[in-house]
């Protein structure tokens, strides 16, 4: 059965040039067939790596010739997510006028190569699906042709195209130590290598194109610029946020582990917590709703970049079930905003009031993933930040994972301003199936976390237990950082010159590109000095 990893990648690729081929009537209903076929056969390969991982080598070569596709619970989870993410989103979508049979190409072929991501062994093939990806990425952020769509698309374009030279020269240079561009057979050779001094310049390399698809400091302004675009399809900042910035953690997760004899624990753990801040000060700092997002995205996955280099295998698996809640919550929170900002024309958060009034199903969802991504008790987020401030002994650390989910939280009061207030007149109703799509995603945020360690069990077979007195302590520390954080919103804390100056940042396309061998140097020079 192992063919059918091949599947997951090639199915929705075939199945969006099909639809482009076929009438639009008909299109529909068969991207919604192919993406129920994607979900059941990501659920039945799912079942299968539990009994051990699946390895296929296309062509048949003897590895490590031929391309070769690697399947573990890791790996799977991810797919599955993203097959059932797609599914919604295709739902979702279904009744845009803008969402012809280029539109479903396009982001049906995105979806195959996220499956690729996630699913490539060797790191050629890698480097030739994320750049084919970053092409249609940037085609969706400009789908509209607007003029700031089509800027932030080209600059999303060229910085990414950058960055994966320093990832491609990366991999020419350890396929001369290793011979081989297997990401297992690397990580065996490089086992038994006694002197790891010549995989840092490679190592170094490859780790700075990663760094900047997982959006860490200073590489991160491009995410707010594709996730943020004012005219970029919601769906498509959902995807974006929820599951393409991921590809970038996984790959940063397997990377490290192929280079087991170098240790950045340290450098990627300050790393992570300069990004989580910086997210949080800039998130602090918008009134669009939708840059709002961007940079929560930002800093959570500055939060997620933390737990993975903390060093403790319960912090490890606390980072992966966080990713997976940031993709259900954020992407909810995307398609909600999506609509606000259509119904009510505008993406000032200022000028925005009385949603809930106006639109109590879309409200409830949201509100749903709001408390998801603060960490609120029941939710899946509070799940996943338990296990990571569980895992560590440090004092400093969970004092500081407290200080950065209160200022999610803070954050997330200031989005919630929108909701109170008197209904909004002559706003047309929310067509259904959006509205059930939110609910599910809603719903999936409240069951992740009431049924978090059984979730964890089934996705990565590690058990996980919950001390009572300890997830009530911290469901104690979360209410005070609540009412501490409306307070401080009463008090119009955030409304100050400081944070007017914040939101006219714009990193510039050459700010970007330069951040790219400064960051660079940071880490072989960290490599050498220690």
């Amino acid at each position: 059965m192992s063919y059918l990893l091949s599947i997951l990648i090639l199915l929705p690729i075939i199945s969006g040039i099909l639809i482009y081929l076929i009438p639009k009537r008909a299109s529909l209903w068969v991207c919604i067939a192919a993406q129920i076929f994607q979900l059941g056969v990501s659920v039945y390969l799912m079942s299968l790596v539990k009994e051990g991982a699946i390895y296929f080598n296309i062509g048949r070569w003897i590895p490590p010739v031929g391309i070769s596709l690697y399947a573990d619970t890791l790996s799977m989870s991810f797919v599955m997510l993203s097959s059932f993410l797609f599914m919604m989103f295709v739902i979702f979508n279904s009744s845009r006028h803008y969402v012809d049979r280029m539109f479903y190409m396009l982001y049906l072929s995105l979806q195959g190569m996220i499956a690729g991501i996630f699913l490539m062994d060797d790191l050629f093939s890698i480097f030739i699906i994320v750049e084919v990806s970053t092409i249609v990425v940037s085609l969706l952020i400009m789908y509209k042709r607007d003029s700031r769509s089509m800027y932030d698309g080209l600059i999303y374009l060229l910085i990414n195209v950058f960055s994966m030279t320093f990832y491609l020269f990366g991999i020419v240079v350890l396929y001369k130590i290793t011979g081989t561009f297997s990401l297992r057979l690397n990580a065996e050779i490089v086992k038994q290598m006694t002197d790891a001094r010549v995989l840092y310049f490679p190592y170094a390399l490859i780790i700075t194109s990663v760094s900047l698809k997982a959006a860490l400091m200073p590489l991160f302004s491009w995410l707010p610029k594709a996730h943020g675009t004012p005219s970029a399809p919601s769906v498509v900042s959902a995807v974006l946020s929820g599951l393409y910035v991921k590809g970038g953690v996984y790959l940063f997760f397997r990377i490290t582990n192929a280079f087991s004899v170098i240790d950045t624990t340290q450098f990627f753990f300050v790393s992570g917590v300069i990004t989580a801040f910086i997210g949080l000060i800039l998130a602090l700092s918008q009134t669009d709703i939708k840059l709002i997002l961007s940079y929560s995205t930002v800093s959570q996955l500055g939060i997620i970049m933390l737990a993975l280099n903390l060093g403790d295998s319960e912090a490890v698996y606390g980072g992966f079930y966080h990713m997976v809640s940031h993709a259900l919550f954020k992407a909810a929170l995307f398609l909600c905003a999506g609509i606000i900002i259509e119904k009510y024309e505008t993406r000032n958060i200022n000028e925005i009031r009385g949603v809930f009034r106006t639109m109590p199903l879309v409200s409830i969802a949201c509100i749903g993933a709001i408390l998801a991504v603060t960490g609120a008790p029941f939710f899946n987020g509070a799940t996943s930040k338990y296990m990571i401030s569980h895992s560590t002994n440090s004092i400093f650390t969970e004092a500081l994972l407290i200080f950065l989910n209160f200022g999610t939280v803070l954050y997330f009061v200031k989005f919630a301003s929108i909701f109170p207030g008197k209904r909004r007149e002559g706003i047309s109703k929310v067509p259904i199936n959006r509205e059930i799509v939110l609910v599910v995603l809603g719903a999936f945020c409240l069951a992740g976390g009431i049924f978090g360690t059984q979730l964890i069990k089934i996705l990565y077979g590690v058990d996980v237990s919950i001390e009572i007195g300890e997830y009530f302590k911290k469901s104690l520390i979360y209410f005070g950082t609540l009412g501490a954080s409306l307070l401080l919103f009463r008090l119009k804390v955030l409304h100050n010159k400081f944070f007017d100056r914040l939101r006219t940042f714009d990193a510039t396309f050459n700010t970007i590109a330069l951040s790219l061998p400064l960051f660079f140097a940071a880490v072989l020079a960290y490599l050498i000095i220690s």
